[in-house]
């Protein structure tokens, strides 16, 4: 007999892995976020695992606070053996942990016990590393410090974004969830625990970390623009307006202009930083389109 299993999670990341287990499992409810206002309308958007659930006709709740008397009744009605957390956005208390027969499963974007933490895929990123990956792991009172069951690399590619990367790991962290559960549920696959000394973390992201400093090396740069694409986005100012660039690349050079300096790189608009150039390949002023870099200089005749 197969275990009922509720599901938590939110952003599009956790799609996937609400689909294969639907397919797989009896999926009892799912947990998400409450609906939040985006856009310039500040319209109510549903989370993509919402939309999900009601397509696949799974009940939905979607509490503040997990801790709410009702949101702690309804999970308890549910009586699920085993709960599935894949970016949820909340800490799990120890009544939840302890309320099924088999714990709580998360799927995590990284190769734990690098990266723990809110934004995993984007540290990856920020700090130029070759590879990152799914972790299956055992959910503890911890940020992540759980013991792991499973864990499948992912390369990291030159051109990739927060958003591509996060693409191919939530397909693959669906996989490799599917994949771990038979073993794990009938004992085969044992828990294995984290090795501490090699630990790291990825703290939650805030808009303001998304500002360039351009005393930094040109590098670091293009990768925080890589790595906060699409949010929190990179952004400096320009003529007293915010500047967000989409797509940049760097260029190291034996001698540079100051920091901060505007220039024409091979028709491109760039900004000096400590070793060289970022190269703006595509920006954005408020309110405006994003353009390339090409055709944005057309209309900044100014921007030396």
């Amino acid at each position: 007999m197969k275990p009922k299993i509720i599901f938590m999670g939110s952003p599009d990341f956790a799609v996937p892995t609400l689909k294969a287990l639907a397919g797989h499992y009896p999926v009892a409810g799912v947990i998400t976020q409450p609906d939040r206002a985006s856009g310039r309308g500040r319209a109510l958007t549903p989370p993509p695992v919402k939309l999900l659930a009601l397509e696949l006709g799974l009940p939905v709740i979607q509490p503040a606070r997990l801790r709410q008397p009702e949101a702690m009744e309804q999970l308890r009605h549910w009586a699920p053996d085993l709960i599935v957390v894949a970016a949820f956005g909340q800490i799990l208390r120890s009544e939840v942990l302890d309320l099924p027969q088999y714990g709580c499963i998360n799927v995590h974007a990284s190769l734990l016990p690098r990266w723990r933490g809110a934004a995993p895929i984007q540290a990856a990123l920020l700090h130029g590393d070759a590879e990152t990956g799914i972790t299956i792991m055992c959910m503890d009172p911890g940020v992540d410090t759980g013991p792991t069951l499973s864990q499948r690399a992912e390369p990291i590619l030159d051109a990739d974004t927060a958003s591509s990367l996060s693409e191919r790991l939530a397909q693959l962290g669906a996989e490799l969830l599917i994949e771990t559960l038979p073993g794990y549920l009938n004992g085969d696959i044992r828990p294995m625990v984290q090795d501490d000394c090699f630990a790291t973390y990825a703290p939650m992201l805030k808009k303001e970390h998304g500002e360039l400093d351009f005393t930094r090396p040109s590098v670091e740069l293009a990768r925080q623009v890589r790595a906060f694409n699409p949010w929190p986005g990179a952004f400096t100012t320009w003529q007293g307006q915010t500047l967000k660039i989409h797509r940049a690349h760097a260029v190291q050079l034996e001698s540079a202009p100051p920091p901060g300096v505007h220039v024409i790189f091979k028709g491109l608009p760039a900004i000096a930083a400590s070793d060289g150039l970022l190269v703006l390949d595509e920006l954005q002023l408020p309110g405006k389109k994003a353009l390339t870099g090409k055709i944005f200089l057309q209309g900044a005749r100014n921007w030396v």
